[in-house]
């Protein structure tokens, strides 16, 4: 059985990984920062951190602070840790580093857990 993510869900999984990138780069994240950093609006970012939020991913504070809650931090890290290995991968067999990243963005969202557990084994060995 085929499992292919909506799109609404692969957007999600997009700003939970930027929100972790973010805030392990600067030490926390607003969402001008998230509008910046994806080159969207800032009404499209207001309107999916109102949706995180509701969905128990992120918190906010007063002051503008999005922070991961336990189980967004957990989301966050497996999107990353799919995009970095699937990125990785593909760079160690002659991709170019900008389409690696770009097509690890791509795959990350729709790959089974069965493929990327063989990949993940594969390319560590590997390595």
């Amino acid at each position: 059985m085929s499992y292919i993510k909506h799109k609404s869900e692969e957007s999600m999984e997009d700003y939970l990984e930027t929100i972790l990138m973010l805030h392990r780069k600067n030490g926390h994240v607003r969402s001008i920062d998230i509008a910046n950093e994806l080159e969207y609006t800032k009404a499209s970012v207001s309107v999916a951190m109102k949706s995180l939020r509701e969905k128990g991913f992120i918190t906010m504070a007063d002051t503008g602070y999005i922070d991961l809650t336990d189980i967004g931090l957990k989301k966050a890290e497996n999107v990353l840790e799919r995009h970095t290995l699937l990125a990785n991968c593909l760079i160690s067999i002659g991709v170019s580093e900008k389409v690696a990243l770009e097509d690890a963005c791509r795959i990350e969202h729709d790959i089974s857990e069965e493929t990327f557990e063989a990949l993940k084994n594969h390319c560590l060995k590997k390595n």
